[in-house]
């Protein structure tokens, strides 16, 4: 919103020096291709296609090129709400449409990527029968309440069973990420600063001449942090504030 733009706007880098900002392209749903091994996820992502527009024409039952922004804008909050284990209830309220519409949306989408409705149930199957969920570089996460009685402590931990091994492992990417950029900045001589994490976004303090120089290097090294079995693409902006 506005207020949170003018905190941004507020943080600036020293004089002759501007931010560089590097953050993954819709890495929560490239790991969900990766775990899920969905055709359709997969398909899309390594032939780069838009994948909210792809998904909108799906549930829209429209081609492409009709997409329209609001459709984009529903196809993009189902995307990111299956990560969460949205419910219907959940998507209505975001979307501002009845429940009944909201599950017609999901189940088009179940449809279009079976593959992912079949890691759902198998990722909280394993939750049951081992206690825990893992990230790609095997982190864990307990989940004593996967079989609680109570069903609010119950779907609760089925959500993060879905959740956790997807953003679990995009935050392991992102913190190789820090590491590669840190061994790379080691080997240069510049006046480039790693400054900031924000979620899926690093933040560099440095001149004009060297973003030039490193820009490239630094997408890079962010890139090859970890292969999975899509790409992993870093889209780069510079600014002098942080509001960009």
């Amino acid at each position: 919103g506005e207020e949170g733009y003018k905190i941004r706007r507020a943080f600036v880098p020293e004089n002759n020096n501007i931010f560089l900002f590097a953050d993954y392209s819709q890495i929560d749903l490239r790991v969900l291709a990766h775990y899920s091994q969905d055709p359709a996820l997969l398909t899309a992502f390594r032939n780069g296609d838009d994948i909210h527009t792809r998904t909108a024409a799906e549930i829209f039952s429209v081609s492409q090129l009709l997409v329209t922004s609001e459709m984009r804008r529903v196809a993009k909050s189902i995307n990111f709400g299956i990560v969460y284990g949205m419910s219907s209830f959940g998507l209505s309220t975001q979307l501002r449409i009845s429940r009944r519409e909201a599950q017609r949306f999901i189940d088009r989408y179940f449809a279009l990527y079976a593959g992912v409705k079949q890691f759902m149930a198998d990722i909280i199957d394993q939750a049951r029968a081992d206690g825990y969920v893992t990230t790609l570089l095997k982190r864990r996460r307990y989940l004593p309440e996967i079989d609680a009685a109570n069903k609010v402590r119950r779907e609760f931990s089925e959500r993060a069973a879905i959740n956790t091994p997807i953003q679990g492992t995009a935050a392991d990417i992102i913190k190789l990420a820090m590491l590669k950029v840190q061994e790379l900045l080691q080997h240069k001589e510049s006046s480039c600063r790693m400054l900031l994490q924000i979620h899926d976004e690093l933040v560099f303090e440095l001149t004009e001449a060297d973003c030039h120089f490193l820009q490239e290097d630094i997408c890079r090294a962010m890139e090859q942090a970890l292969e999975i079995d899509v790409p992993l693409v870093v889209n780069m902006e510079v600014g002098n504030s942080l509001a960009k």
